[in-house]
């Protein structure tokens, strides 16, 4: 680790609200053009444009605040969840624009080290920076505008799954709960280490075995939850039910709700969402992980139940830490039951 170490801040915990930012956007006027297919109306994780027949073009911009203390690190991170969002469309990713706000009296080292750390998880990803813009700004911030293609026809959306499907999740949860856990002495290096060592896996290598898969609906797991994306694919047409000795957990995080660590995003998440959601055990650390912020968080994915133990084989003899978390079924009274 670098001796220059950042002021801990935000990730995707630093997001706003889901409610309070799907209430803005829908009071604002747009214009729909026919070459965008997919907007911000669907609150999915990248838009996509049709360049012609077969091919498109995907976008997606995301920054924040750092989330650990070591400069470079804070970089693969940054850059690793702004392409996340490329993946999650099943998309390859083509180029990167960084996006940087810096105090004007901090050390221009700090800023080589989240460039360097940013621009080494782009060349992992196959992608070409090719520019960026920067401000001064009291707080260090940090991120991406990436672009990628797909193929139209084979692109993922959030909201589209079917009933029976299985959902796979490729990353285990709880990466808020351990890094503030671990800022306040709760929790120790090694957690913290597992921790960073998620959130800088990038979800290129589930994305390149999913495709192989009968992939119906697809999302990443960022500042909204686990709950939280799982209710924008559910939407209005379907429930899920989620078998929690299944859900893939970072050592720790049960330990760090336990001790009540709490964030504000994750308390958000909750209120947000909790009318929509019924818990058939009593286990409130858990329901925290659930709730909790993702930073760089892997794929959910909605998948055909034939083809669900074969991608999982795959997935996992690639060092993958993915799970059958839960099943797709017909539309009750609650979006997501949790047994």
């Amino acid at each position: 680790m670098s001796n220059i170490e950042l002021e801990v801040c935000g990730g995707c915990n630093a997001k706003i609200p889901q409610e309070s930012l799907g209430e803005t956007l829908s009071s604002i006027k747009n214009f729909k053009r026919d070459d965008v297919l997919i907007g911000y109306d669907t609150m999915d994780d990248s838009a996509l444009v049709r360049i012609d027949k077969n091919n498109g073009i995907v976008t997606t911009l995301d920054f924040f605040p750092p989330m650990v203390s070591d400069p470079y690190t804070f970089g693969q991170i940054a850059a690793a969840n702004a392409l996340s969002d490329i993946y999650a469309m099943g998309a390859d990713p083509i180029c990167g624009l960084n996006i940087v706000l810096f105090p004007e009296d901090e050390n221009i080292d700090i800023l080589k080290k989240i460039l360097q750390g940013g621009a080494n998880k782009v060349i992992e990803a196959g992608a070409s920076l090719v520019g960026g813009h920067s401000i001064h700004d009291p707080k260090i911030k940090y991120g991406l505008s990436v672009t990628g293609k797909v193929d139209i026809d084979k692109v993922w959306k959030n909201n589209t799954p079917n009933e029976k499907d299985l959902l796979i999740l490729t990353k285990p949860l709880g990466v808020t709960l351990v890094t503030n856990a671990y800022g306040i002495d709760i929790l120790g290096q090694k957690e913290m280490d597992k921790a960073i060592s998620s959130m800088i896996f990038l979800n290129k290598y589930a994305k390149e075995i999913l495709e192989k898969y009968r992939i119906s609906s697809a999302t990443d797991v960022t500042g909204f939850s686990f709950m939280g994306h799982l209710s924008e694919m559910l939407g209005d047409k379907y429930s899920a039910i989620i078998d929690s000795k299944n859900i893939p957990i970072l050592d720790g995080a049960k330990k760090a709700a336990s001790e009540f660590v709490f964030t504000k995003g994750g308390q958000r998440n909750r209120m947000h969402m909790e009318n929509l959601v019924e818990f058939l055990l009593d286990d409130f650390a858990l329901e925290e992980v659930l709730y909790d912020p993702q930073t760089s968080g892997g794929l959910l994915v909605s998948i055909n139940k034939d083809d669900a133990k074969y991608a999982l084989e795959e997935l996992r003899k690639n060092k993958i830490e993915a799970k059958i978390v839960g099943q797709i079924c017909k539309k009750y009274d609650k979006s997501i039951f949790v047994e």
